[in-house]
């Protein structure tokens, strides 16, 4: 953008010359109607308050010492109500320092009485283009503000439709595993939904939470990546076959640390089957060793373990999981996240669980309308 007014040029400017002596606003009047400004004159502080409040202008000169209100009065006011008006300060020789005080307070410029026109109209031209440029220049801010807001609006905009991809997407590979493990399906949404119960009773930050619920969503992802031999035998697993078993949480890790928005996901899948004694895998980590995230991911696995169904035994009560929970504190459990677990109602876990079987049936029994027109006519069709 172009701020190229001339200042040297200021047409058609309107100008308020305030002066008690009326000759000296006649004079002046006549020398900048002659220059090509348009001139409202008057003589009084009084009245060039009530003639810029129903018309604006471009700049105002007034005399310093008038009665009533002086040059100095109006000035003030004028910067308050009339911040874009430029004002010149018309002062006699004598009266040098009230100019210079005058253009402390707010003034473009001062002139002195006598009069040199050429030096008038030097100042004026360039306090109005001053004046203009600094118009232009708040306008080019408030454009660009707007801008910046409507840029930053659809910004977050695209940036909340790449989040609900990314969940979609996660949602989906989950959804793919417990088609392949079909004994856990429905674990990876209790297990999250259980994990972000206790990490908001350890103040977890909106982000946090996020981190949590990825890494929880896909804790055993990296199961994709062991034999159907190992991991859909009905009996228990050989030392061997245990050791292969145990190598997904590395598999997992490796998958997600693939993909930026999941590196501290990942941390979560690498960890979660670490213990607080330190007898865990992959690493034997101990204690703080462990990200929370994982230590509480932990405490929400086991609770949902023990409380599903399993083909070689029924799920147990919320009161023995609860028991095995406490029991475990500081070995397989941190102290602190089992103390935040014991603080809430088992009405609470209920709840959960019923919310995340209520999404599981929402997913797998979609209404008529959205089935494909090949599966909705078939439907219909029925049997003869």
């Amino acid at each position: 953008m172009k701020f190229g007014r001339n200042m040297d040029t200021a047409p058609q400017s309107r100008i308020l010359v305030v002066d008690d002596d009326l000759s000296i606003r006649q004079l002046l009047a006549t020398k900048l109607k002659m220059s090509g400004f348009i001139v409202t004159s008057c003589g009084s502080g009084e009245e060039a308050l009530k003639m810029l409040a129903k018309e604006s202008f471009d700049a105002i000169i007034s005399d310093l010492n008038m009665p009533g209100i002086s040059g100095l009065e109006l000035l003030e006011e004028a910067q308050r109500q009339y911040p874009r008006t430029a004002f010149l300060m018309a002062t006699g020789v004598g009266d040098v320092s009230m100019g210079v005080a005058a253009m402390k307070q707010g003034a473009s410029d001062y002139i002195l009485k006598p009069f040199q026109m050429e030096a008038v109209m030097a100042s004026l031209r360039r306090a109005v283009g001053m004046k203009r440029m600094e118009a232009e220049l708040e306008e080019y801010r408030l454009r660009l503000e707007e801008m910046v807001e409507q840029r930053t609006k659809q910004l977050k905009a695209a940036l909340s439709r790449i989040e609900w991809t990314y969940d979609e997407t996660l949602e989906a590979l989950s959804a793919a595993l417990d088609l392949r493990d079909n004994e856990t399906a429905g674990h990876s949404r209790r297990v999250t939904l259980y994990a972000l119960e206790i990490a908001r009773r350890h103040n977890f930050s909106p982000d946090q939470l996020k981190q949590l619920e990825r890494g929880a969503y896909l804790h055993d992802i990296g199961k994709i990546g062991i034999s159907d031999s190992i991991l859909l035998k009905p009996g228990k697993l050989t030392p061997e076959e245990t050791a292969v078993m145990q190598t997904h949480v590395r598999i997992g890790y490796e998958l997600m640390n693939r993909v930026a928005f999941l590196h501290s996901a990942a941390q979560i899948v690498l960890t979660h089957q670490e213990c607080y004694d330190g007898s865990g895998y992959p690493r034997g980590l101990m204690r703080e060793e462990i990200p929370l995230g994982a230590r509480i991911f932990a405490v929400a696995d086991t609770l949902d373990a023990m409380m599903s169904e399993r083909p070689y035994r029924h799920g147990r009560s919320y009161a023995v999981a609860r028991a095995e929970i406490q029991r475990e504190s500081g070995r397989q459990f941190d102290p602190h996240v089992v103390a935040a677990f014991l603080g809430i109602p088992e009405e609470t876990w209920i709840e959960i669980r019923s919310e995340a079987a209520r999404k599981s049936l929402e997913r797998k029994h979609q209404p008529e309308e959205d089935l494909p027109l090949k599966e909705l006519s078939q439907s219909e069709g029925g049997t003869s």
